[in-house]
């Protein structure tokens, strides 16, 4: 099974850009977007027309921010059924989170909070991570779990081009890292790491200084898994020559 994750920092935005494209190339079975950045409304009335996909969709009760999509390949059976939100509105209002609930598997696509360059957000993304983990841990009782999109963290220094002069920086803070750790100890499997040792490459560029075209960059968007799952990893990639966000598209095999 090929599944991709990719935050395309607005889908009307993307569509323009090559997305169809990508889809038609990639042919993942299925496809998991972040902040896709259109109300419900909104999105009623826009013909996506993703031939041989069946669409999934969590929009933010605001317009035009956050937001979260599911593309399953049509005919894939081993999709049971895909639910919005994990029953806590504060962070549901937003979009941020879909459970997918596959035969052997459940998938998480979540867009974690970011906690802005004050710093402002970062209690409520906090509270964010301790509650989603409270319901990974439950999902897990059922059955494996596989946690992927834009975790908004650069868990260690290999992890972005310039940890220096980032520290304490939104997504490198002490509070992020260390609850990433805590995370990944509580049973889980960061997937890049785990099958491409310590290589560097990133996922995401911010727009200013030419920052993608000297790949001074961040590994944010993470693929990671139950240990339970080890032995059904096959590949996990980062496609960053993938253009038409700030964020590259990642990828899992199983």
């Amino acid at each position: 099974m090929k599944i991709i994750s990719w935050n395309v920092n607005g889908i009307r935005a993307v569509t323009k850009k090559g997305f169809k494209a990508f889809l038609e190339s990639e042919k993942p079975d299925i496809l998991c977007l972040q902040e896709i950045k259109i109300s419900e409304e909104a999105r009623v009335k826009t013909e996506f027309d993703f031939v041989g996909y069946t669409e999934y969709w969590h929009s933010a009760a605001r317009p035009g921010y956050s937001g979260t999509a599911i593309l399953v390949r049509d005919g894939l059976s081993d999709v049971l059924s895909v639910k919005a939100g994990f029953g806590q509105e504060k962070f549901d209002s937003e979009g941020r989170v879909q459970v997918l609930e596959a035969n052997k598997f459940y998938l998480l696509n979540v867009y974690f909070p970011n906690a802005n360059s004050e710093l402002s957000r970062l209690g409520f993304r906090l509270e964010f991570n301790e509650e989603l983990l409270l319901y990974i841990k439950k999902l897990e009782k059922k059955k494996p779990v596989i946690v992927t999109g834009d975790f908004n963290v650069a868990h260690e220094e290999i992890d972005l081009a310039r940890p220096k002069e980032n520290v304490g920086s939104a997504g490198f803070t002490a509070e992020e890292r260390a609850w990433m750790t805590k995370f990944l100890k509580a049973g889980y499997i960061d997937t890049f790491r785990e099958l491409n040792g310590q290589k560097v490459q990133y996922s995401w560029w911010t727009f200013r200084s030419m920052a993608r075209e000297r790949n001074i960059g961040w590994r944010i968007d993470y693929f990671c898994a139950s240990a339970k799952l080890k032995g059904s990893l096959k590949k996990a990639y980062i496609l960053d020559k993938i253009s038409g966000s700030d964020h590259a598209p990642v990828g899992l095999e199983l």
